[in-house]
């Protein structure tokens, strides 16, 4: 964690605010071992996460403690308890169901399948002058490639640094999450044939021919109906879950830490 020395007491001490719920302080110990599980690119945000977990974590076992709840519970199943007994979580209607499914026809369609041929030119995500010599060589490829002064599988055999190139260039048939994001997402919006431009990922460029494209099908409802409900009943959860800290929360006090929660549970 970030310290800043205290003056004359000659200790570094926390930089952040100290942390209360009602009248109990959440030491800075807890919040710092805490912080392993909540990993962030800055350390403020890696504390601020961490100090919020514990924060929610101790306005549970306060209630627990106000209901009553036997000592002989370990921790979590204290906090299960309360969760089943003080949230209300109604399930979701056919109506609710029926309406997600077709309010979102995109989220419900078998993927899209293509098989892909590429010729890889290799260039680190560092080397700014590798990049741009590799990103002219691909350039020239292809323009041969499209004005057909050259075939795909004889460049393929020259010039790609991917083992495909054993297979004239194939990867072969490849869906949604197979590849490396910043692949796919240009490659699976493309039409059959020779893409005219030249797609950039961390391993370098890539000239990409669609060889067949097989578009997604909408599923039907009484398929997809289970995971519609699941994912609705974790929705309704997660709201009532954030309802319910806010009221403990107001009720309490807290100190320290803003308690404005995400769209999902820190605490499962």
């Amino acid at each position: 964690m970030q310290l800043i020395p205290t003056g004359d007491a000659g200790k570094p001490r926390n930089q952040f605010p100290p942390v209360y719920v009602g009248d109990t302080l959440i030491p800075e110990d807890d919040i710092a071992r805490e912080m392993q599980h909540h990993p962030a690119e800055e350390v403020a945000e890696a504390w601020h996460e961490a100090a919020r977990s514990l924060v929610i974590r101790e306005l549970l076992l306060q209630q627990a403690r106000r209901m009553q709840l036997p000592e002989s519970l370990d921790e979590e199943d204290r906090i299960a308890r309360i969760l089943e007994q003080e949230l209300d979580i109604p399930d979701p209607s056919e109506e609710d169901c029926e309406r997600f499914y077709a309010a979102n026809p995109a989220r419900f369609r078998s993927p899209t399948l293509m098989a892909v041929s590429h010729i890889l030119l290799a260039a680190a995500p560092d080397d700014v002058q590798e990049r741009i010599r590799q990103e002219e060589v691909g350039r020239q490829l292809l323009s041969s490639l499209l004005d057909g002064r050259a075939q795909f599988a004889a460049l393929a055999k020259q010039y790609s640094v991917c083992e495909s190139r054993h297979q004239n260039g194939s990867l072969g048939q490849i869906s949604k999450g197979q590849t490396v994001e910043e692949f796919e997402r240009p490659v699976l919006n493309l039409q059959e044939g020779l893409n005219p431009e030249l797609i950039e990922s961390r391993y370098g460029w890539h000239i990409v021919r669609v060889d067949q494209r097989i578009d997604g099908e909408e599923l039907p409802y009484e398929y997809v109906k289970p995971q519609i409900r699941q994912y609705l009943s974790e929705s309704v959860t997660r709201r009532a879950f954030r309802q319910y800290l806010q009221v403990l929360a107001a009720e309490t006090g807290v100190e320290g830490v803003d308690l404005e929660l995400p769209d999902s549970p820190l605490m499962q």
